[in-house]
This record gives structure tokens, C-alpha cells and sequence, in this order.
């Protein structure tokens, strides 16, 4: 789970801070918050899945094995998260709940998405879906191992990430790993939580970053 610095609209710098955290992480999969190849400006324009800017996380990609699970607005008006491998970049989710300032931009994806990776199922969140009972046990009835999930919640709302993890992790018996904004973004969050974890199916924190941007938490759970 990483939380890199954003740069407001900065795709270019961002991808570069992604690529160093997959770097630094050494991970099979490394998840990242909320829009975070753009931060949380609602009126950013889309990126696509061509966009020459991804190309330092692309290759940082191709050099440590790894998924890139970031976030992007992308064409259709959809909050996404991205699938970056050494291979290139796709649209792997659409955000399906929306909070009420987005809903006046973007349209809400239509269906659960679960990513297999190396025989491990990996079902895909953002944020808000993650309060939503229905978008959880959606995604548990196409059978995961891993429900992992982009998120932005201000600090003072911190442990509104933990009870919506615990909840999913308890309810569907599944690892729940969650990418939390750090530092300031749009839409009035001015102290984003960070706080980026990983809890286990019995609902315990297995590993957690601490609230700042460029920090890290990772965990074998092979």
C-alpha cells in the first residue's frame, strides 16, 4: 500500500513518484489511493491508458514484476483505478458509488472487478464503494482472496477507513488492503488521513503506514 506526494494535475510527477514506490516496495502488487495519478481535483481532465506520461511507471513496472493498482479519471467520466504492468496500461475498475460533488461530473461504473493474479483474486474498491455493503459482497460472490481499495478520507475521519475495513475483511473472511491520500488535495482536504493499511481476514491490522506522504506498508500474505 503506498501513498506517494501528489502534485495537483501533475500526471507527469506523479507517475514518477509511483514508479519510485513501486521500486521501493518490491511488490507483487502495489496498490495506490483515490485519483491518485492526479489528486482529487474533480475537474481534471481524463487520462487515458496511451498517455506517454505513464511511461516511467510502466517501466518501473517492468522491472519489478509488479501490478500498479493507481488512480485516474478516465474517458466516460469514470473515477478508475488503472492496471500498470510492464506490458502497459488498461482500465480495470469504475468507481461504482459515488460521493455527491463527483456524481455531478462522472457516472458510476456498472459492475464489480476482480483481477487474478498469480491464482490470487483481487477484487477492486474506491473509497466510497467501500461503505457500501452491496460493492463489497458483489465483489466477495466472484470469489477473492485480496479486496483492495484506493481511498481519500480526511484525517479527522481516519477511522472511517478501519471500521468499513474490519467490517468487509469479518463479513467475507478476505484480506483487506487499503491505499490512503496523504498529505492536501482538492475538494477541501487539506489533511488527508494516509494511514495506509493491510488487514487480515480475522479483522486485525496486519501493517500500517503512518500518515505521510511518501510512506509505505507492505505484507507477505502468500
Amino acid at each position: 500500500m503506498a501513498q506517494p506526494p501528489c502534485v495537483p494535475l501533475d500526471v507527469e510527477e506523479n507517475a514518477r513518484a509511483h514508479a519510485a514506490a513501486v521500486r521501493a516496495a518490491r511488490a507483487r502488487v502495489v496498490v495506490f489511493p483515490e485519483l491518485s495519478l492526479t489528486g482529487y481535483e474533480l475537474d481534471g481532465p481524463v487520462v487515458s491508458v496511451d498517455d506517454p506520461r505513464l511511461a516511467p511507471l510502466v517501466e518501473a513496472c517492468a522491472e519489478a514484476g509488479t501490478l500498479a493498482l493507481a488512480g485516474a479519471p478516465v474517458a466516460g467520466e469514470h473515477i478508475a483505478t488503472l492496471a500498470v504492468t510492464g506490458d502497459g496500461v488498461t482500465v480495470a475498475y469504475r468507481k461504482m458509488w459515488l460521493g455527491d460533488a463527483e456524481a455531478r461530473r462522472f457516472r458510476p461504473g456498472g459492475a464489480p472487478a476482480v483481477l487474478d493474479v498469480d491464482g490470487w483474486r483481487v477484487g477492486l474498491a474506491i473509497c466510497k464503494d467501500t461503505g457500501v455493503a452491496e460493492q463489497a459482497a458483489e465483489t466477495a460472490a466472484l470469489g477473492i482472496d485480496v479486496y483492495a481499495a484506493g481511498v481519500l478520507e480526511s484525517a479527522r475521519d481516519a477511522a472511517v477507513t478501519d471500521e468499513r475495513a474490519r467490517r468487509i475483511a469479518t463479513t467475507h473472511r478476505v484480506w483487506v488492503a487499503v491505499a490512503s491520500f496523504a498529505g492536501s488535495t482538492g475538494g477541501g482536504y487539506t489533511e488527508a488521513a494516509g494511514g495506509s493499511a493491510i488487514w487480515s481476514p480475522g479483522g486485525d491490522v496486519y501493517a500500517r503506514a503512518g500518515t505521510e506522504p511518501g510512506e509505505l506498508t507492505r505484507a507477505d500474505i502468500g
